[in-house]
């Protein structure tokens, strides 16, 4: 029968400790956005190519990523690659396994929010005497994180929760690490997990309220 006792003081004690993991979760999570989002645009830009040779790697990219598990993705960065003598640290694995997942979804975010914005706006840049590459750095490209403003944000939200699949490549400090090292010490497995629940939900809930907010005061018009 049911004769669990709940030890929550343990699991307070080491709140503070969770939370120095919780800052190793976003910055892994914030480095994987900033990186995904710059190969996302050069994947997006190659997708809508009509070069066969810009469009057959982004294709392969986009369907690697989003057709295989992220866990695989990030065992082929820390165990894969050590077959070729390329190895990599449980941190640099775990966030070059969620980069090149988020820079698959965001792909076809950016290359959707592409398609959205009339070939007009191009025109009308290469009207005013700009080239190509200008009138899409300052026309097109500002419409288009704007379209996808909302969507990136959630994708944040997956590379925040994303980076709790470092435990299985040895990962140890981030929020998930922590959280483990402390249950094998103590066996309090409920305690510390559901702590750790609670603070993945605040985290998130955070980032979905600031994304709202800045959406509301930047994209309004």
């Amino acid at each position: 029968m049911f004769n669990y006792t709940f030890q929550w003081r343990q699991a307070f004690r080491a709140l503070p400790e969770m939370l120095e993991g919780a800052l190793y979760t976003m910055q892994i999570a914030v480095l994987s956005m900033i990186i995904g989002i710059a190969i996302a645009v050069i994947l997006a830009v190659g997708r809508n190519s009509s070069s066969r040779w810009l469009r057959a790697p982004a294709t392969a990219w986009v369907e690697v990523a989003r057709n295989t598990p992220a866990l695989f993705q990030i065992y082929m960065a820390h165990f894969g690659l050590g077959s070729f003598g390329i190895y990599l640290s449980p941190y640099v694995a775990l966030l070059a396994g969620i980069t090149f997942n988020n820079a698959g979804y965001l792909c076809e975010t950016f290359r959707g929010a592409l398609r959205a914005i009339p070939d007009t706006q191009m025109r009308a840049g290469r009207s005013l005497g700009m080239g190509p590459a200008k009138a899409f750095r300052l026309i097109v490209m500002p419409q288009m994180f704007r379209i996808a403003f909302l969507p990136t944000m959630n994708q944040m939200v997956w590379a925040i929760l994303m980076t709790s699949l470092g435990v299985t490549v040895g990962m140890a400090i981030d929020l998930t690490g922590v959280t483990q090292a402390l249950n094998a010490r103590t066996f309090r497995t409920f305690e510390f997990f559901a702590m750790a629940a609670i603070i993945y939900y605040l985290i998130t809930k955070a980032v979905m309220l600031a994304s709202r907010l800045v959406a509301w005061r930047l994209f309004r018009y």
